[in-house]
């Protein structure tokens, strides 16, 4: 066989391979899932004046990274609305997590619901 004939067919086959075997590794790579720690004091978020008058509600996600003690060491936001998001950290740096022998992350949702 020609060089010009191989080498896209060995590029190919090495494509192939490592679009296959991607899986395996990441699965090998993971980390296992962290264990739910249950909130035991949550503080209601302060609905925004401004999300009340243009009628906003909704949900916000939060990753928190929880100290052993339960104490919230810092938060990120993974969603919601910009308008909510302050509220709902800040709610979120107040809630009080069961102990644990180690630091975990968390991931919740503080809800916004328009009083009628």
């Amino acid at each position: 066989m020609e060089r010009s004939v191989i080498v896209p067919r060995l590029a190919a086959l090495i494509a192939i391979a490592v679009i296959s075997l991607a899986p395996m590794c990441a699965q090998t790579n993971a980390t296992p899932p962290v264990p739910e720690r249950k909130v035991i004091a949550r503080v209601a978020p302060a609905y925004p004046e401004l999300a009340q008058k243009m009628h906003i509600h909704g949900m916000v996600k939060i990753e928190a990274t929880v100290r052993p003690n339960g104490g919230v060491r810092s938060t990120r936001v993974l969603g919601g609305s910009p308008i909510l998001v302050g509220a709902a950290e800040d709610a979120v740096k107040k809630w009080k997590f069961e102990p644990a022998q180690n630091e975990t992350i968390q991931i919740v949702q503080v809800s916004f619901e328009q009083i009628q």
